[in-house]
């Protein structure tokens, strides 16, 4: 007579099922999640940049969303818009290139974390998850697919 004394008995139904979902996921590349880390956050800043200008020059309106809507402490409205309207097209070039990304990413983590307290203190979940992708570059690197790594910045 054998021993099953200390064996776990095959596993049934939904604890297998769910094994075998957790078994595929750990097969997406590290890489395709950092990369993604970059490109859809970026998306998103570079699309609000862009709302902002009209060929190369700042629109009227942007300055008056500063002034009125925005009104950010501690600086005056002009300068935050031309800042802000420079970071948004410049650091998520940076990003989807991977070129000086953790720098960008940290950047960007600063310009949601403004964005959060100063203007829109509501949208904490859309911040927060933002905020989780700009960690994850800023502590994982870029990944493979990025300047960073062909320059030999990122190992």
């Amino acid at each position: 007579m054998t021993s099953t004394f200390g064996t776990n008995p095959p596993k049934q139904g939904l604890p297998r099922l769910y094994q075998g979902i957790i078994r595929a996921t750990s097969y997406i590349p590290r890489e395709v999640i950092l990369l993604a880390a970059r490109l859809f956050p970026a998306t998103v800043f570079w699309m609000s940049g862009r709302t902002k200008v009209d060929g190369f020059m700042i629109k009227d309106s942007t300055f008056t969303l500063f002034q009125y809507e925005y009104a950010l402490p501690f600086i005056p409205h002009h300068w935050a818009a031309v800042m802000a309207t420079f970071a948004e097209h410049f650091f998520p070039m940076l990003l989807i290139l991977g070129l000086a990304t953790r720098l960008s990413a940290l950047a960007l983590l600063g310009m949601t974390l403004v964005i959060q307290i100063f203007v829109y203190p509501g949208a904490w979940v859309t911040h927060g998850l933002w905020a989780v992708a700009f960690l994850t570059v800023i502590t994982q690197g870029p990944g493979r697919f990025s300047l960073d790594r062909v320059i030999g910045l990122e190992r």
